[in-house]
């Protein structure tokens, strides 16, 4: 099988007991061998040979777990706004590094949203190492939020349906996806987009694979679907064009294959994995 979606798998140990455990975490804090993220340009830095890069902690607001028998820390940096912009920083990025840059950039993300409290509005504190925000005046506790987006592959007799949005570089298309909504289960999310951006109706969905998406922060639930009949409907205020792709068009993209009918998605994104998978089945 292909490997895992990038991002994926543990990263870190976590050692979540330390972060409600206020003398463990002081003596974490205090150790000289403990290490701090280095943030460069919005994100977590990336060494040519891709690894990320790390010096003395300095600051321990966010406890990141442990690594190499090393406590990890990283600061609450302002990340960087634009995830395209992000893209060459995450082509140089190890897989196995991918997990705990995908943990430090959500992370950020979520502190530098959530300073004041949702519930009165007063300026709200960390704790728990970094894993929650207090609010001091109605003692609210706040966690880190994950938002779920279904990305689906539909088939139908043998082709698969794939779209591309107006900022895709020219002759990508990839799966589609959406949010999911209030009260909505994970396959009735997946219909609903279909028909909503392609004017399909589909059966028998089903879970392929999962990826965190730290922009801010998803997580991408990978599926696939069955189309009862193959006319579209493209709704252009969400997607440029969508188009039915046989395997053969499908496979000489991913390999890169000149003169392929279009682009596949990069290797960091779960919509290849989903077709690296659906060849391989």
């Amino acid at each position: 099988m292909p490997p895992e979606p990038f991002f994926s798998g543990p990263g870190i140990d976590r050692v979540d007991p330390v972060r409600a455990d206020e003398a463990r975490f002081a003596e974490f804090a205090t150790r000289e061998d403990g290490l701090q993220l280095i943030w460069r340009d919005g994100l977590p830095a990336v060494g040519d040979d891709g690894r990320l890069e790390w010096h003395p902690a300095q600051s321990t607001d966010l406890f990141l777990g442990m690594q190499d028998g090393q406590p990890r820390f990283s600061a609450t940096e302002q990340p960087h706004t634009n995830a395209r912009a992000a893209f060459d920083t995450i082509g140089l990025l190890a897989d196995d590094e991918a997990p705990l840059f995908a943990a430090a950039l959500s992370l950020a993300w979520w502190h530098n949203r959530h300073r004041f409290c949702a519930n009165c509005g007063s300026p709200t504190e960390i704790e728990r190492a970094g894993w929650s925000r207090r609010c001091p005046e109605c003692s609210a506790q706040h966690f880190p939020r994950v938002d779920p987006v279904v990305i689906m592959l539909a088939e139908h007799d043998g082709r698969l349906l794939l779209g591309r949005q107006p900022q895709y570089p020219a002759g990508r298309y990839s799966a589609l996806a959406g949010f999911l909504e209030p009260g909505e289960s994970i396959e009735a999310a997946v219909a609903r987009e279909l028909h909503e951006e392609a004017g399909i109706r589909v059966r028998n969905v089903s879970y392929v694979a999962s990826q965190p998406w730290p922009f801010p922060s998803s997580l991408m639930l990978g599926c696939h679907a069955e189309a009862l009949d193959a006319e579209l409907t493209i709704d252009t205020t969400e997607l440029d064009d969508a188009r039915w792709f046989t395997r053969e068009e499908v496979e000489a993209a991913l390999a890169g294959a000149p003169g392929a009918t279009f682009q596949a998605p990069p290797r960091f994104a779960i919509a290849r994995t989903l077709l690296e998978r659906w060849l391989a089945a």
